[in-house]
C-alpha cells in the first residue's frame, strides 16, 4: 500500500449546536475531509468555526425536520447533538435515530442520571459531567 494511502471514507456528519465543543469537533472533522453541516439556532455562534471551514453552518433548531433535512440529514452517516440542552439534544437524537434512521447518533447529556437513562433506551450519550468527574479523580491520583 502506498505510504499515505488510507481505506476512510468521507462521512457525511450533521452536528447541531455550535458552542465550543461543536464548532471544534465540526473542524476538526472538516480538516479530515468530512462534509459536514452544523446547526444551531444562534447565527453569532458561528464566529467560533475557523476561517478555513468549508462545511455547511445553517441558522436553526435541531429539532426541526424542515432544518435537519436542509442540513442533510437524510444523507448523513453520523449525526451528534451538543446544545447546552439535555432535553433538546435528546429530542433530535430520537428524531434524527428513529425517524431518519441515521446510522451514527451521539448525543451529549449533562446530567450523569439522566445520560444514563437515555443509554438505556437506546441512545449513544457521553456526559461530560461523568467523563470530567473520571478524569479529575485521576488527576488527583486517587
Amino acid at each position: 500500500m502506498p505510504r499515505g494511502y488510507s481505506y476512510e471514507v468521507e462521512m457525511k456528519v450533521v452536528i447541531m449546536g455550535c458552542g465550543r465543543v461543536g464548532a471544534r469537533l465540526a473542524a476538526m472533522l472538516d480538516a479530515e475531509g468530512h462534509k459536514v453541516s452544523i446547526m444551531d439556532v444562534d447565527p453569532y455562534s458561528f464566529r467560533r468555526l475557523p476561517p478555513e471551514f468549508n462545511g455547511t453552518a445553517l441558522v436553526g433548531n435541531g429539532i426541526d425536520m424542515d432544518v435537519l433535512r436542509k442540513a442533510g440529514i437524510e444523507e448523513a452517516d453520523v449525526f451528534v447533538s451538543v446544545t447546552q440542552g439535555d432535553n433538546r439534544n435528546v429530542m433530535s437524537a430520537q428524531i434524527a435515530k428513529y425517524i431518519f434512521n441515521v446510522p451514527k447518533v451521539v448525543c451529549r447529556i449533562y446530567d450523569p442520571v439522566r445520560e444514563e437513562l437515555y443509554h438505556t433506551l437506546g441512545l449513544e450519550t457521553i456526559s461530560p459531567t461523568k467523563v470530567g468527574a473520571h478524569l479529575l479523580r485521576e488527576a488527583i491520583g486517587v
